[in-house]
């Protein structure tokens, strides 16, 4: 079952790929493109890293990552033509399904949710059968035909950009941190700073901590390994602490730094790019003042739930 699980996930990565190329080739044949060879570079070399990462040596996927961010860095990724909207033909498909549109967002999280309980299968090929799952219900519910899916997807993909590979790129970026000691660096600078023994003062350095980490690095389970071996276990499991209580709470502290940062690509720029909203942080604009109170709330439960 472990192989066939493997050889599954590899199935979703080549899909993927494959995606990824045909956004590469789509923009290589756009003759009004402002960045055409970069942007479609760009797009082929994430879409070969996703479809044959496995089978390359390590030195490649890393050459292949740095050029991703060389051509990010150069502003060479860039929108091109995408696929004409019927404004008319959209709203009147908006007014006929109304709120079933909601039917295919929650289906996926069902279908992953009931698959890594009740099958071998695991959370990862739930997800990417839920995927799966809720796109035929999409077609099944729009009537739409294979190009209308393969060109939203495109222009998708485009509309997000770069910012779409920074959860992988962040999660990465943890186990980097927490493999060059990072959290022991954390441990001894607030050290100097927090009381021995003082329970309140390790509850709020282990939340603030999660928070602004994850800010940083723009994904909570990348922030959690360090803080949790830098500040939990020091100051707050180590002080008598319940382990359980007070690493779920700091996990979920850190899903409201998710709610502060641009970093949290999936969270807080997907909506912006996809919506084409003017401000950039209109959506953690909105979230900022609940994610300040849960933070709050979060210190409290610690202080009183873990000790």
């Amino acid at each position: 079952m472990e192989q066939f699980v493997k050889y599954f996930l590899e199935f979703f990565y080549v899909v993927i790929g494959m995606l990824l190329a045909l956004t590469a080739y789509k923009t290589f044949t756009s003759k009004n493109h402002p960045a055409r060879f970069g942007t479609s570079l760009f797009w082929l070399d994430l879409g070969i890293l996703f479809a044959c990462g496995k089978v390359f040596p390590d030195w490649l996927n890393g050459l292949l990552v740095v050029l991703l961010g060389i051509l990010t860095g150069l502003k060479q990724v860039k929108i091109g033509e995408l696929m004409a909207v019927d404004e008319e033909k959209s709203q009147a498909s908006s007014e006929k399904i109304g709120s079933k549109i909601f039917i295919p967002c929650i289906s996926l999280a069902v279908i992953a949710v009931l698959i890594t309980q009740f099958t071998p299968l695991g959370g990862q090929v739930g997800i990417g059968l839920g995927a799966v799952g809720s796109l035929i219900i999409v077609i099944l519910l729009t009537k739409a035909d294979a190009k209308t899916i393969v060109g939203d997807s495109d222009r998708m993909m485009q509309q997000v950009g770069p910012t779409g590979i920074l959860p992988q790129l962040l999660a990465a970026l943890g186990i980097i941190f927490s493999q060059a000691g990072v959290g022991d660096v954390i441990a001894t600078g607030i050290s100097t700073v927090i009381p021995e023994g003082n329970k309140l003062a390790g509850a709020i350095a282990y939340v603030m901590g999660m928070v602004i980490f994850t800010m940083v690095m723009g994904n909570a389970f990348a922030a959690f390994t360090v803080i949790t071996a830098g500040i939990g276990i020091p100051f707050v499991i180590l002080q008598g602490g319940d382990p359980i209580v007070a690493s779920t709470l700091a996990m979920t502290a850190g899903f409201c730094g998710t709610l502060l940062t641009p970093m949290a690509a999936n969270f807080n720029t997907l909506p912006v790019a996809i919506l084409e909203m003017k401000d950039n942080n209109g959506v953690i604009k909105v979230q900022a003042p609940m994610a300040i109170a849960m933070m709050i709330f979060h210190i409290v439960l610690m202080y009183f739930w873990a000790f």
